[in-house]
């Protein structure tokens, strides 16, 4: 008997969500740095075997406060993904409950399906006694399916997790190719490749000011041909990315071209600039046009 169905997997910023799913599906779908906020879009990771497909929904990090439009766009899309699955993986950080926590647990409580905790990063935990009392503490919050400690990085722990949701997944046949792992496209991928290579190289609130949108994609035999736009919301901004003598920018533009030929299997002819659109991120409709969505 075949089984298949939709995961989603939620949880604040930076617990660790991305790098859970790239586990399951044994490959990098959804991009991974150290800083918050990482992922912006809701991303399908999917795992498949002779016997089962687990479609894992990958969802930007829920934080509150959200002010600007794109963050308001990110937490609408990670509580519509709360709906229309057959299970929710609730990602926490090991010793860890915030607000935000306490604000998704509300959300939780409206769903009928299982909801399994991820209790992850417990490879920074040294004195594992201290997960015990935690442990206790997420099984008087909610009735949940099963609590989990894993460590994503490491994928300690995740072969457990998965047999769990296997466990309550239904009959039926695979949603997507066997050999599909994402729903997306290479341009999209692409352009997150780029944007991961801000993340890492720029510092402070700026990578959140900039977004990278794919303006040529042309593929043939033997290579892709990529031209990107960096956008920034600040004409100051724009100096920054470039860096010295073009140094910045052409760092960035080299570290994602090896990324894409690592991920594509191809060489990559790619053409990176940096432009301005004063306020981008707190504009429905230019959000929109950049492939935003809030669900």
């Amino acid at each position: 008997m075949f089984k298949s169905g939709f995961v989603s997997v939620i949880g604040r910023p930076n617990v660790g969500k991305s790098t859970l799913v790239n586990a399951v599906v044994g490959q990098k779908v959804s991009i991974v740095t150290h800083k918050a906020q990482t992922t912006r879009h809701r991303i399908l990771g999917i795992k498949s075997s002779s016997h089962y497909q687990i479609v894992l929904v990958d969802t930007p990090g829920y934080h509150l406060n959200a002010k600007q439009a794109i963050n308001k766009m990110m937490n609408k899309a990670t509580l519509s993904a709360l709906h229309e699955v057959e299970a929710v993986i609730f990602v926490v950080e090991a010793c860890q409950w915030r607000d935000e926590e306490q604000t998704l647990i509300t959300q939780i409580e409206k769903i009928k399906v299982p909801v399994f905790v991820a209790v992850n990063k417990i490879d920074l935990i040294h004195d594992k006694d201290r997960l015990l009392p935690y442990i206790s503490k997420l099984s008087s919050i909610y009735r949940f399916a099963a609590i989990v400690p894993i460590s994503a990085r490491s994928a300690q722990g995740v072969d457990l997790l998965e047999k769990e949701i296997i466990g309550v997944l239904p009959a039926g046949l695979p949603i997507y190719e066997l050999d599909d792992v994402t729903d997306k496209n290479l341009r999209f991928q692409a352009a997150e490749l780029i944007r991961e290579q801000l993340y890492l190289a720029l510092s402070q609130e700026l990578p959140y000011a900039a977004t990278v949108e794919i303006e040529a994609f042309e593929e043939t035999e033997k290579i892709f041909r990529i031209a990107a736009i960096i956008w920034v919301s600040r004409a100051s901004h724009k100096g920054i990315v470039i860096g010295k003598q073009g140094a910045g920018l052409k760092s960035i533009a080299q570290s994602a071209r090896l990324s894409m030929e690592s991920a594509f299997q191809k060489k990559i002819y790619l053409n990176v600039w940096v432009k301005v659109k004063e306020g981008w991120n707190d504009d429905e409709r230019a959000l929109h046009k950049m492939g935003y969505r809030d669900r």
